[in-house]
């Protein structure tokens, strides 16, 4: 299987993240990638390249394009007001206050976040649209006849919405690749979110839209982030009605409950007839996940990347959580080889 993989993502390393009241270091690092791309090489699960480029014309089919333009300024805008070290939101547009974005970059960052605990730096814009290509080569050589790859993205993306980003997201590298798909010869696109959180970023960007069926397993909104979006009756709306599906589960789901949740979910793809699937491979639902409650072990990971294989279709991986650091290499790796044994 390709892997694509870029070290742009090391420019984003911010000094910390807002967790449980105290700024801790972040959860969402480089070395998360550094041990999922030294498990790829130890197996030897194919080629690992690097991104092409694609420039933004990508990014815009899928995101407000005032929301990229305030990504590429925010660090100038940030220190060219006498601030420093790494942009954090602190205030919001809440109920019954006007949606109207402000001029100072202190407004700006809150009109554009949903949540307080990620943050930027100077070379965040670079890591993300690198992220986005990460993703965007590994669609295109799917599209060029490969049946599967990996995209190995940092930062991660799906709760990244059309012109909101948080949860260590900025640009949505899975809807970006969905949206390649469908504009070069695909009719239909599933979009299959196995992380530990709900893609709300991705939902956002599909929820009225009949051509990209997205399907999400995840730990119930009462009692995880998001918190705000990813109920089970969110069925997507007009044209996309019945083609969103939320798989909500509560404290301490065990495999064999997620695992039910997963195979119904790959008989909908099934029946949907996608002409690509694209993962958001999140392995967070690992039982020693830091920030998670879900039960997987390690072998639970090879036996549903082989669930999905049996699927038979082009498949497109795409990096999104795991914050077990020293093990999400491991769990990552035992998706793509379940599903290279089902080849």
């Amino acid at each position: 299987m390709l892997t694509v993989y870029s070290e742009d993502h090391y420019l984003h390393q911010p000094e910390g993240e807002l967790y449980a009241g105290q700024l801790v270091p972040p959860f969402e690092c480089p070395k998360r990638v550094e041990f999922v791309l030294d498990r790829l090489r130890e197996t030897d699960l194919g080629r690992v390249v690097d991104p092409e480029a694609f420039g933004e014309a990508p990014l815009e089919r899928v995101h407000d394009r005032g929301y990229l333009d305030f990504l590429k300024s925010a660090w100038r805008q940030w220190t060219e007001a006498g601030y420093g070290h790494q942009i954090l939101p602190t205030v919001w547009p809440a109920r019954r206050q006007r949606l109207r974005i402000p001029e100072h970059i202190d407004g700006k960052v809150g009109y554009y976040a949903l949540a307080a605990e990620t943050s930027m730096v100077e070379g965040t814009w670079r890591a993300a649209l690198s992220s986005a290509e990460v993703a965007l080569t590994a669609a295109k050589s799917i599209r060029d006849g490969q049946g599967a790859a990996f995209g190995l993205c940092r930062p991660p993306g799906h709760h990244a919405a059309k012109d909101m980003y948080g949860g260590y997201c900025f640009l949505n590298n899975a809807a970006i690749a969905a949206q390649y798909f469908l504009d070069n010869g695909a009719d239909r696109v599933a979009i299959l979110d196995p992380d530990f959180h709900h893609g709300n970023g991705t939902q956002d960007i599909f929820y009225t839209r009949a051509d990209a069926f997205y399907l999400s397993l995840h730990g119930e909104p009462e009692n995880a982030f998001p918190h705000f979006v990813g109920y089970a009756d969110e069925i997507g709306e007009g044209d996309g009605e019945g083609f969103n599906a939320n798989y909500p589960m509560p404290p301490g789901t065990p495999f064999a409950v997620w695992r039910e949740a997963l195979a119904d979910a790959l008989e909908r793809i099934g029946r949907y007839g996608p002409d690509v699937l694209v993962i958001s491979l999140g392995v967070d639902t690992y039982e020693k996940d830091p920030i998670s409650f879900f039960k997987l072990t390690q072998g639970d990971f090879k036996t549903y990347g082989g669930m999905i294989g049996a699927l038979g279709l082009p498949t497109l991986f795409l990096m999104e959580g795991g914050y077990a650091v020293e093990d999400v290499g491991v769990n990552t790796v035992n998706v793509l080889l379940g599903f290279a044994d089902q080849g």
